[in-house]
């Protein structure tokens, strides 16, 4: 017998976790299925175990830069099997949070099995047939393999298996200059491994000042950069080669980040009429697939591959599904962060498209780190902040490379999302020494330059000039 439901839930990752807990709330009877681990790439692969690692890593450079700060230490050698041990024990302590049986308790029908559509109405999950009013699948995705000549060849780890390893490889390769590949790069090299990242490009979604300032970072901590995409790979007598246009190396283990590609094989969705290719699966605004009652979100969609971007579509896909009206499920206001040292947080447009929106009514202002005070204190004067606004100040975009840029980024979120102006940014008090101060002295120096520009400014300058 099929048992009923008036919501399953395909995936439970970040936004199939955010959209059960949604429905529970509101009294719907909800199923959660999940082929592997609660929690998804997440709490098992990404997010929590490459922030752990990367504490790790912050910690052992620390400890190499300490004679700058006056204090003697010996320098750091990583025990990766207990750095393993303390990422294994974040994941833990994040992961009973999420556990079947705390979901349980909050009204979630949790089943740990392979989903597939039998027909439109129906899945099986396991030996378990279930109908519902409505299916959200939150299928998430998974790593990409690039078209290098000789990688299937050769063996290679991704971000699925690298948290696994209890030796530090004397010589890593990365190949990808995008989050994953930077965050992992920079981990191994202050680890104590010798990285070579090969990329064209470092975050080539972001500004291009970005790139100039982390390869200025990665070069000083000793990083081989070669600015060139792999072309070849392969394994001879125990070494891999990796070769490209730009310069070739070889390495003792591979690390390959090219990207991510949605999970819909073995779904079946032929057979409940859903439409998806190796892109993904297409929905509308409000987050339903072509077959109205089913609806997607997160990262099976295609589009953003972030874990705050997936719950807030899951959150609004269960609620577009289980509530009277609807709510768009898109937006262009999705903050971003990669967590390397310094930190790159990005929200809005960048100036390049912004320009190609808005053409010349396109203003950019930058403000350095080396001119914030805290941090001149911190020694951490890599980076900057760089907004983008039109010419009558309404903001467009931020990118703020800096540490914890990703806590000060928020700012920017908010004054997006409530139409702000720069200079609006320059009324709210920040507290000092603290790195956002940056965007108040960034918004000042705007909002001083455009008072004094303008007929106002000038009648004061002139009486100012009278008075002296």
């Amino acid at each position: 017998m099929a048992e009923r439901f008036d919501i399953a839930i395909i995936g439970a990752g970040s936004g199939g976790l955010t959209a059960a807990g949604f429905a529970a709330q509101l009294g719907a009877k909800v199923a959660l299925v999940e082929k592997s681990r609660i929690g998804g790439d997440c709490t098992w692969t990404g997010c929590v175990p490459s922030k752990a690692l990367l504490k790790a890593a912050k910690v052992a450079q620390e400890v190499r830069q300490a004679g700058h700060y006056g204090i003697v230490a010996a320098p750091p050698r990583a025990d990766m099997a207990r750095v393993r041990a303390y990422v294994r024990g974040v994941i833990g302590e994040i992961y009973a949070h999420e556990a079947p049986d705390e979901l349980r308790r909050n009204g979630i029908e949790v089943i740990l099995a392979p989903a597939r559509f039998l027909d439109a109405q129906t899945i099986a999950a396991g030996d378990r047939t279930l109908t519902a009013k409505y299916f959200l699948i939150c299928t998430g995705a998974h790593p990409a393999q690039p078209a290098i000549a000789g990688l299937d060849e050769t063996p290679f780890i991704t971000y699925e298996t690298i948290f696994d390893l209890d030796e530090l490889p004397p010589r890593l390769a990365v190949v990808g200059g995008g989050p994953i590949g930077c965050e992992i790069a920079q981990a191994f090299q202050r680890l104590g491994a010798q990285v070579t990242l090969f990329a064209e490009r470092l975050l080539p979604k972001e500004e291009a000042e970005v790139d100039a300032a982390l390869r200025a970072v990665f070069a000083r901590e000793g990083m081989r950069l070669i600015p060139g995409r792999a072309r070849s790979v392969r394994r001879q007598n125990g070494v891999i080669r990796v070769e490209s246009d730009a310069g070739d190396a070889e390495a003792d283990t591979l690390f390959v980040a090219a990207g991510r590609r949605p999970n819909v094989a073995g779904l079946e969705l032929e057979k409940a009429g859903v439409q998806a290719d190796a892109r993904g699966i297409p929905v509308d605004a409000n987050l339903r697939t072509n077959v109205k009652h089913i609806f997607a979100a997160g990262d099976v969609l295609g589009g953003h591959q972030f874990t705050h971007f997936a719950g807030w579509q899951a959150f609004l896909a269960a609620r577009n599904a289980l509530l009277l009206g609807s709510a768009t499920g898109f937006t262009d206001i999705v903050p971003w962060v990669t967590f390397t040292d310094p930190e790159v947080a990005h929200v809005g447009l960048t100036e390049a498209e912004a320009r190609a929106k808005h053409g010349a009514a396109v203003k950019v202002n930058q403000w350095a780190m080396a001119r914030t005070d805290r941090a001149v204190c911190d020694s951490d004067t890599d980076g900057f902040l760089k907004v983008v606004s039109r010419s009558d100040g309404a903001l467009l975009g931020a990118t703020l490379v800096a540490p914890r840029a990703g806590e000060a980024i928020t700012e920017f979120t908010l004054a997006l999302n409530h139409r702000l102006k720069v200079t609006d940014v320059a009324n709210a008090i920040h507290a000092y020494p603290t790195y956002s101060t940056a965007a108040q002295q960034l918004a000042a120096s705007v909002a001083v330059e455009s008072f004094l520009s303008g007929a106002a400014g000038r009648v004061i300058q002139g009486l100012s000039k009278i008075m002296r």
